[in-house]
């Protein structure tokens, strides 16, 4: 079976699965807060302009979890409780990282913050952090209480990483002489923290253990690193319409992305103008010499070397053919991907 065979069991499945989830969001009382469910909803992709399939994303975390879970033996069905439990987190994030980096869009919609303001944005991610931890219980009923003990483990060790991931990501804007290897960790837990606690949830639902859990583990891992040196390319090379937003986004917004710190370790031309400052009336220029520089062709040559490190680890696993080889190809995909 195919990629996009499971996606279409498994993308529905997700979204009930999250709609569910969301729920509690609403109290049925006299002081219900009505509007808190309907921004999370807005965010999630389901309600306002231009809700549907763009503006619910890909549900690329749950989907790793339920192809994990398959490849490792299980019943992805009874991994739906993890799966939503990791993409509602994620979008706890996103509201965050939207306040924190002032973006006004997300795949092509106003943010949160930018409809209802910074106040309710911030209690709106709240929500979905609680939420999160709330839906991994269904864990007890799908599994057991043993596996929902091991999920809701390493559930908030993930958020705990992420969170220092993006302080890092924020600090590094304003500290001089930040290197390559210095960039590793920060996206460690920025971005690769959940995508390899998605893969190991999946697997230990399906009770996988000793040196099959590590190597599921490391196709996690490699696979998050993977992920976010991609979105760095795209965040510089992008299709700004495939993406819902401005091109050079990273640039002028003065992140140190992988090209960035590669490029200021040359030196060269792109160095003296990144410090000069980056402006709307420059970004095309310095996009071109940092590609002059090879900063593009480094981030491609390091996102394919760690898919393919991914790949290499998942097939130790000996996976499950059909969903083992779903999850391979996810993983090309995701370092192929437009948004």
């Amino acid at each position: 079976m195919s990629l996009a065979s499971y996606q279409e069991q498994l993308l529905p499945a997700i979204e009930d699965a999250l709609q569910t989830a969301v729920q509690p969001a609403f109290l049925t009382n006299n002081h219900s807060p009505q509007e808190l469910l309907g921004m999370l909803r807005y965010h999630m992709g389901w309600e306002g302009e231009g809700a549907g399939p763009k503006a619910c994303g890909k549900r690329v975390r749950p989907t790793l979890v339920l192809l994990s879970a398959a490849a490792a033996g299980a019943d992805w069905r009874s991994a739906l409780p993890a799966a939503a439990a990791v993409e509602i987190l994620h979008n706890f994030s996103l509201i965050h990282d939207d306040i924190q980096d002032n973006s006004e869009q997300r795949r092509g919609r106003p943010t949160v913050w930018a409809k209802w303001g910074v106040a309710q944005a911030i209690n709106a991610g709240d929500t979905l952090f609680s939420l999160a931890h709330v839906a991994l219980e269904g864990l007890i009923d799908s599994v057991s209480e043993h596996t929902y003990v091991q999920a809701a483990r390493l559930l908030p060790r993930t958020s705990l990483q992420l969170t220092q991931g993006q302080y890092l990501d924020l600090a590094y804007e304003s500290m001089p002489n930040i290197r390559v290897e210095d960039y590793w960790p920060m996206i460690w837990g920025k971005t690769g923290a959940l995508i390899a606690a998605c893969v190991r949830m999946g697997a230990l639902v399906a009770g996988a253990d000793g040196a099959r859990l590590k190597a599921y583990m490391v196709f996690g891992e490699k696979l998050g690193l993977a992920f976010q040196v991609h979105d760095d390319f795209l965040g510089i090379w992008g299709n700004p319409d495939a993406m819902g937003k401005s091109a050079h986004t990273d640039l002028l917004s003065g992140k140190k992305s992988l090209p960035v710190l590669y490029a200021l370790q040359q030196d060269g031309e792109f160095a003296r103008g990144w410090r000069a400052g980056v402006t709307p009336d420059n970004v095309d220029a310095l996009a071109d010499q940092l590609e002059a520089e090879g900063g593009r062709e480094f981030t491609r040559q390091q996102a394919d070397k760690l898919t393919q490190e991914a790949i290499d680890a998942l097939q130790s696993a000996n996976p499950a053919a059909e969903p083992g080889a779903a999850l391979a190809e996810l993983a090309e995909e995701l370092g192929r991907r437009e948004v």
